[in-house]
Parts: structure tokens; sequence; C-alpha cells
């Protein structure tokens, strides 16, 4: 039997072979068209970090990106729930999860209640790892389920390039995370690579198996050949501590072998190369510098930039994500680690440069989504009126539930009225049919039962969300709305109050639409965009409606962005 996926790729087949009677394209001639197109994502990278850290990046990484190109500082995700999954998903398809599909980096499907993974897959099993081809010292290593954009409803700018010309334009994703690699890669990608215990692999659904330069790439092991490497502060203590306060901050982490403070092993913690090391090895800045040797391999074992038309890479670091769940955005290992990230960055662009002639690439720099300040940083200046702190799901659970058996009574034993679902609730259809209880009325109980808790800023319910648009309408609710696929969106939805982190008893985190979460830096080099600093307000979506026509082909078909030049 011909799976799903193969039929929806072999029906797009056609669209990439054969071209298509009517074209769009900008003007301009072969000659103008950029060899190729680099769109890096740092994940978890504030727009703030740019200026913050400014006086001690170098010359050639973050500043040359902005000396040289369009530097957009009011640049904002117009969803409310800025996660992973999301922002990659809207980077290159020029749109909102609530088209694009991608709610969250996991979710509970609403008819079966079961969770599934934004990328998740297993008619795509993975390639290039199982738990009997390779093994650590710590046991045997088990393998996930397989992966794939099958969950991404919306075309992508690499989509475009692949149905514009086919083989004559290569479109590579590669990250650290499965699903920042896919979802910026689109459906129809030559290749998708991500990172499994020390190996980059990928799935069925590009190819059987992996090409032989990464499988020589994986011999090298780079990943482990940093076990028991020192990480220290790149500048002085001083200048950390007069920039992001104190090493040792309230709310940090202390785990995988890696402690509060400078310096630090990277080692897991445990004198063995296993799960805590490879956990170790992802916050530290070494996994950005063995990303950035896979990608230049890539450069070169694909010779992109030496096709007929443009091809597309797309990098997400990954890294700076994770540290900052462990220790939050004014911490010495963030600042660290954006600043070693610079000087990878500068050593890729150099590549560039040697390697094409960056003159003959496009380079677009942007982030999946921010980071909330943690709440005890918040707590610290000792101010009343300012709600802060760390909430547990099991609060709000109690809440919800107790709102509903005081409405409708206990559910029997082996009943459920609801399910908690990222920033929202699902309640149980067949319960509430069983008790006579319509949907809505059971929504809005628990709408308002969420309202009356501090901690809350607002809530949805469904209807209110797929309702008509008020006007003016509320700021959150649009934010919400653009967040809600109508098909996978849960029956209430809710949005906490700013400096407030749920389900996250240490560290920093995002998932709002607070400014925080929401501002990110955009930039264009390269291409014929304008040089200097812009201030009007643009969307990420508005990355993929300008990047589309410098490459000479349409934006994607859903996206809803503007070409800003």
């Amino acid at each position: 039997m011909i799976s799903a996926t193969a039929l929806w790729r072999a029906s797009l087949f056609v669209l990439c072979v054969i071209p298509p009677i009517a074209t769009f394209v900008r003007a301009g001639n072969d000659e103008s068209r950029p060899a190729l197109a680099v769109v890096i994502s740092v994940d978890q990278m504030r727009a703030d970090y740019l200026e913050r850290f400014a006086p001690w990046i170098c010359e050639g990484g973050f500043a040359r990106l902005v000396a040289h190109g369009a530097v957009y500082s009011e640049c904002r995700y117009g969803h409310a729930g800025t996660k992973t999954a999301p922002g990659h998903a809207t980077i290159l398809s020029g749109t909102h999860p609530s088209i694009h599909g991608i709610m969250a980096n996991e979710w509970i499907e609403p008819d079966t209640w079961q969770g599934r993974v934004a990328v998740e897959d297993a008619e795509a099993p993975l390639v290039g790892i199982t738990p009997r081809a390779w093994r650590s010292p710590g046991g045997v290593i088990e393998a996930k389920e397989g992966r794939s954009p099958r969950s991404l409803l919306a075309t992508t700018v690499g989509d475009q390039l692949k149905i514009r010309h086919g083989a004559g334009s290569k479109v590579f994703s590669a990250s650290i995370k499965d699903r920042s690699a896919i979802l910026m890669g689109g459906k129809l990608a030559d290749g998708a690579y991500w990172t499994e215990n020390g190996r980059f692999i990928t799935s069925t659904y590009y190819r059987s198996e992996l090409p032989s330069w990464i499988a020589a790439f994986n011999e090298r092991q780079l990943v482990e050949a940093t076990f028991g490497r020192r990480w220290d502060r790149l500048l002085s203590r001083e200048i950390y501590d007069r920039v992001q306060g104190p090493d040792d901050a309230p709310g940090e982490n202390s785990k995988w072998g890696l402690g509060r403070t400078f310096p630090r092993t990277i080692d897991g913690g445990t004198g063995q190369i296993g799960k805590d090391f490879y956990d170790a090895w992802y916050v530290s800045p070494f996994s950005n510098d063995v990303l950035a040797e896979f990608v230049k391999a890539a450069v070169k074992a694909e010779g992109l930039g030496r096709s007929t038309y443009t091809d597309l890479l797309c990098i997400s670091f990954s890294q700076p994500d994770g540290i900052g769940h462990y220790a939050g955005p004014d911490s010495h290992e963030i600042m660290d680690s954006m600043l070693r990230l610079d000087r990878t960055l500068a050593d890729f662009l150099e590549f560039l440069e040697s390697e094409i002639g960056l003159d003959r690439c496009v380079v677009v720099l942007t982030a999946d989504h921010g980071c909330a300040p943690m709440p005890e940083r918040v707590h610290s200046f000792d101010r009343p009126g300012v709600t802060a702190g760390r909430i547990e799901g099991a609060t709000l659970d109690a809440l919800v539930g107790g709102s509903l058996a005081a409405a409708y009574g206990e559910p029997a034993e082996n009943e459920r009225w609801f399910i908690r679902d990222n920033d929202g609730y699902r309640l149980s259809r067949e319960v509430l049919d069983a008790h006579a209880v319509p949907i809505a009325d059971a929504a809005r109980v628990v709408r308002d039962a969420l309202l009356s808790f501090e901690a809350i800023e607002t809530a949805f319910t469904r209807e209110q969300i797929l309702g008509p648009v008020s006007t003016p309408d509320s700021r959150l609710l649009k934010l919400v709305r653009n967040s809600y696929p109508p098909a996978r969106g849960q029956d209430v939805v809710f949005v906490v109050r700013p400096f407030v982190i749920v389900n996250f008893s240490l560290g920093g985190t995002h998932g709002t639409p607070w400014d925080y979460d929401t501002h990110v830096p955009l930039v264009f080099m390269g291409g014929g965009a304008p040089v200097g600093e812009n201030i009007e307000p643009v969307g990420v979506v508005d990355l993929a409606t300008t990047l589309a026509p410098m490459l000479m082909v349409p934006a994607p078909p859903e996206a809803v962005g503007r070409r800003l030049f």
C-alpha cells in the first residue's frame, strides 16, 4: 500500500518537473538572481540582545549583518503561542499558526485526546539511527517516532523554489532540533537534518539512507570530542556582572553536571557519554559550532550556491533556547552564548565569502520567539503591585475541575470533564453529552474560573475566538485568533499575566503574547536589501513575502505578510 505521504509527494512531483504555464518573476534577469539564500533563525533570540551585547560582538558576525543589511528593529510575531514549532513554521510560510496549523510544539488531538508532536509521523521512520545501530557506554539509545512536515498546512519559500525550478534549486535545512529543521525546510525540501544523540539524522520522508557525506561527518564524532571540555566566559566576569547581574541568580537550573556558575565541564555529570552528556552538550555553545561545521559540509557536498537557480539553506541555532530555559535571558550563560555564537556566525559568513561570495548571497537573520525575564529577577526589585511568579498547571486544573463540579456535579470515576493542552483546555464532548451539558456552557464556566485567578490576564472560549471580529478587536484576542487553527484549537484558551510562568519550577521560558516573547530581530543582507535601520512596526510574516521576490519566485500562497522593500 502506498502511504499518504508518498501520494502527497508524488502529486507535487508533477509541479516540480513541469514548468507552470504562467509564472511570476521579479523584474530582472538570471545574473541578478542570488546564488544562495541563507535564512538563520536563532532560537529564543530576543531583539534587545543585538543592542544589549553590541559593545562586545565582533565585526564579522552580527555586526556585519547590521552594518550591511536592512535592520527592522521593531519586528514581532503576530500570534500568542510563541513557541519553537509555530515560530519556525511562520518564518518561511509568511502566515500565522491559525493557517499553517502548527499551534505548539506538541498538542492534544481533539478527537482522540492523544498527544502528538508537531513533526511526528509514524509513516516516516528515522534514518541514520536505530536502537540496535547506535549504543553508548550509558546503554542503548532509543530511537524516536518518525518525523516529517505532514502537519504543516502551508507552503514555504523553499516549496515555491522547488515548484518553480524543480531540481534547478536545492533546499536544505539543518538544526539541532527536528521541528526547527523540518518546519523551516517545508514540504518539498531536498533534505532536512537534525541531531539525535550526537548524530545528524533525517527520516524516510526525505530519503531512505543518509548521504555518504553525512555518514562520514557523523564518523568524525565531533560531538563526543567535546566530552569533558571546559566552558568558561569569553570576557572578564566583571563585564557580565555589570550587564547581566550576578552569575548565581535565583531561579537558575542545576543539572546535567553543569551547576549554576562558571566555569563548567561538559560531561553530563556522570563521567560517561550518555543522555546527560548529550543534554549538557546541547545547552553548551559547542553545539552551535558543530552545527556550523555541518552546514559548511552541506554547502560543499551538495554544491549549494552552484545550481541553475537560487538554492536555499535554512539554519536554526537551537542552543540559545536550551541555555535560556536553563538560566534565563538575564544570565551570564545567555550573554556568553550569544557572544560565542557571534564568533561562530562570523566564521560562517567568512566561509560563504570564500566559497560562494557574499555578494551572490542573501542572508536573513531572525528568531522563532523571545524569552520572559525570570520571576525571581522581577521579585528582586520588591515593588508592590507587580504580578510575577511560577504556577503549576495542577493548580489551574484544580480550579477548573472544582468549578465544573460545582456547576454540574462530580463526574463518574472513569470520566474526565477536561484535559489541559498547552495554554488551554479541551472538554470531553462524550462526558458532557452524558450529563446533558452544552459544551458552550461548560466552556464559559471554565473561562470564568480562569478569569477569577490572579495570575491569568484573560481567557477566551472557542466561540469567542472563532466569532465575529469586534471593532476594535482586543489586541490579545487578535493574537490568540492568529494562534488558533480551528480544526486543532482548544475549547478555552488563556493568557497569563506578564512575568508569570506556568509549569517551569526553574529557569526561563516563553510562549505568551507579551513583548518579551514576540519581539525578535529581523535583518536582510544582500540581494538589493536597503542598508540601514527601519523602526516601522513589521511582522515575521513579512519575511517570506519579502524574500520570495528577491529569489524570483511567488510568495507562498497562504502568506499574509507584506513586502518590505
